[in-house]
């Protein structure tokens, strides 16, 4: 049981600001324990939350919440914000169906007024809190919470610019946990950061602008003005955020009340302009085992606290993911010109694995999913066969580039989409939900699903083999079936699917990992009487027109079934369909998807079940078309 007594008294940072300033160092380590304590029963992101403890409660004793805006960039990190936040009695629920989210979410709090999971989105919102707050005419502050490697992406220096340019009031508070920006702090910068964001300084500094741009000549104003922001610059280190228009300040310890509070409330108290307080925090703080290995326990399993042990199930099965990667070595081995590409997901797409042995061949471009497809199609067009593997959430960022920068030029970039469909606790933000209508309306595009490892494998070389445009291949999150994985993998013929199972009333119709259910689901409908052929269409685009018009006519019913929203796989189905004049003669077709709507986090079972894309879902939409047609169910012998 843990021991929390001050803990135990926060219901809300109402009660935080009631506590004396002396109180909150012991408050963190309460607070920090309780962390540790709640993912090693539920599992989810530990090592950011645990770095961000202390400037959690600085900023909730500094900064008057809800009625101020607090908002966290991504909010993986928000864990500890969630417990001093009212949240605290349900944070053993959190990532588990029906419990919390596992990143701010509108729905959830009052105090979260934003909702993320994808990154660098906090600046943008910010400023849009801000301009409302100026056209309604209210005082309340503005605060967006953003990490190093949020920075990393375009949309967070556009909103930089902007705000900038518009001399908005807000503060961001720079999160810098890998170390990548700031130099080593102590007091002296603490102190400086403490002068330079204080009142008379900010004050002074306004006067002698002032009385220079009305006494010296624009040329030496203009001089003087830069001379004092470079100097500034020199001793923190924020010339660049000063050239987007924001008063820097920092960099600070992230982990010492005594120097984030003041310098909180300075930045409270400024009456304009946008101002960014660079902090500096380590990931995991307080915890040797998320301290000693930061990636290892971004996000985790339960764990045992005292080991840091976590408890991850041994499968008999690879995962789609390592699958990817060793397949795509494979390749690598063969043809030099195979190169890699990610926007700051080495780990999460399998490709750490690949720079290992082809380190000059990967290419992590941080998180910046435009720059990524962009720069693959001057790789593409370069000679050279780059593979993106991106989540297909996190591709949805690059559409426009999709559209113009390949498709449109016919450039032959291959995309692993990893993590197609249900991500299970990661919810809907992380789903991949829509790749395969957002894929599958472009010209030139190739589109193809796995049923299983053996057939990502082939994949990867069908991939590797294609040069005459763009290609795509999605797969899951989780391990594989069991199957056996080729060693030398052939390239598939394009557009080309393949029967698996035989039948004559009811065409099952599967396009990616669905088709081990689809089969389970022929056999219940076997056990009824009822004959079920069951195809793996391989390919969403192009369709296999001749598989897909002979089963449609040898059968009373055909099912689709895909890990996809409407107007993917099935939409292209019932469009050919169409087009054939196959629906005139009274086939019965059902097209089984991803509810329309966004499904909140659970386990992945739990929703592909809630979506009717289980076995006993495909049987159900069997059994209500061959009633709908008023057919007899051939009878047992």
């Amino acid at each position: 049981m843990l021991h929390t007594p001050l803990l135990d008294r926060i219901s809300s940072p109402e009660d935080l600001r009631a506590l004396p300033r002396e109180n909150l160092g012991v408050l963190a380590e309460e607070l920090r324990a309780e962390t540790i304590d709640a993912v090693s029963v539920t599992g989810g992101h530990l090592g950011a939350g645990l770095g961000v403890v202390e400037l959690t409660v600085a900023l909730h004793y500094v900064f008057d919440t809800p009625r101020d805006v607090l908002i966290w960039d991504v909010g993986h990190q928000a864990y500890p914000h969630k417990i001093l936040t009212g949240r605290r009695d349900r944070m053993r629920t959190i990532r588990r169906p029906g419990g919390l989210c596992g990143f701010t979410q509108r729905t959830e709090s009052e105090y979260d007024p934003f909702g993320a999971g994808h990154s660098s989105t906090s600046i943008s919102a910010a400023l849009g809190f801000a301009v409302a707050r100026d056209l309604e005419g209210s005082r309340r502050n503005v605060v967006a919470v953003i990490g190093d490697g949020s920075m990393s992406a375009g949309m967070a220096y556009e909103a930089m610019n902007n705000a900038g340019a518009m001399d908005a009031r807000l503060v961001v508070v720079l999160n810098d946990n890998d170390m990548s920006i700031a130099p080593p702090v102590g007091a002296l910068s603490a102190h400086l950061a403490r002068l330079v964001s204080g009142e008379t300084y900010r004050g002074l500094r306004e006067k002698a602008k002032r009385t220079a741009k009305k006494r010296l000549p624009k040329s030496l104003f203009e001089t003087a003005r830069r001379v004092e922001e470079f100097t500034r610059g020199l001793m923190t280190g924020g010339t660049l955020f000063e050239e987007l228009g924001f008063y820097y300040v920092g960099p600070i310890d992230g982990h010492n009340l005594d120097h984030l509070l003041p310098v909180l409330e300075n930045a409270r108290d400024a009456t304009e302009g946008p101002i960014l307080v660079h902090v500096v925090t380590k990931k995991g703080k307080g915890y040797a085992p998320a301290e000693a290995s930061p990636d290892k326990y971004h996000g985790v399993v339960t764990f045992d606290v005292l080991t840091g042990a976590q408890s991850k199930p041994k499968s008999n099965a690879p995962s789609y993911t390592s699958v990817f990667a060793s397949s795509l070595k494979a390749q690598a081995a063969k043809d030099e010109k195979i190169v890699a590409v990610t926007a700051a997901m080495p780990t999460g797409t399998g490709l750490d694995a690949f720079a290992k042995e082809y380190p000059s061949r990967t290419f992590d471009v941080g998180i910046a999913e435009q720059h990524a497809v962009t720069f693959a199609a001057g790789l593409a067009a370069g000679g050279f066969k780059p593979f993106v593997a991106i989540y297909s959430t996190f591709l949805q960022r690059a559409y426009d580039q999709i559209v113009h920068d390949v498709a449109l030029q016919n450039l032959p970039v291959r995309f692993a989409l990893d993590r197609a469909g249900y991500v299970g606790a990661d919810g809907p933000t992380h789903a991949g939900s829509f790749d395969l209508a957002y894929l599958g309306c472009l010209p030139n595009m190739v589109v193809m699903a796995p049923s299983d490892e053996g057939e990502l494998a082939r994949m990867v070389a069908t991939a590797a083999a294609h040069d005459s445009g763009p290609i795509a291949f999605r797969f899951p999150r989780g391990d594989g079936v069991g199957v056996e994985i080729p060693a030398d993998a052939e390239p598939l013929p394009i557009g080309k699917g393949r029967i698996v199972r035989e039948g004559d009333k009811i065409a099952i119709l599967s396009f990616g990992t669905r088709l081990a259910e689809c089969m389970k689901a022929a056999d219940d409908l076997a056990a009824r009487g009822l004959s079920a052929t069951v195809a793996d269409a391989r390919f969403a685009k192009p369709l296999d027109d001749d598989l897909i018009l002979r089963l449609a006519r040898d059968h009373q019913v055909l099912i689709t079934v895909e890990e996809g929203s409407t107007g993917g796989f099935g939409s292209a189905v019932l469009h050919l369909l169409s087009a054939w004049g196959a629906l005139d003669q009274g086939l019965r077709i059902r097209t089984l998807t991803l509810p329309d709507v966004f499904t909140e986090h659970g386990t992945q079972a739990g929703m592909y079940a809630e979506a009717g894309l289980d076995a006993a879902g495909i049987v159900t939409a069997a059994l209500g078309a061959l009633e709908s047609a008023k057919l007899e169910p051939a009878r047992r012998a």
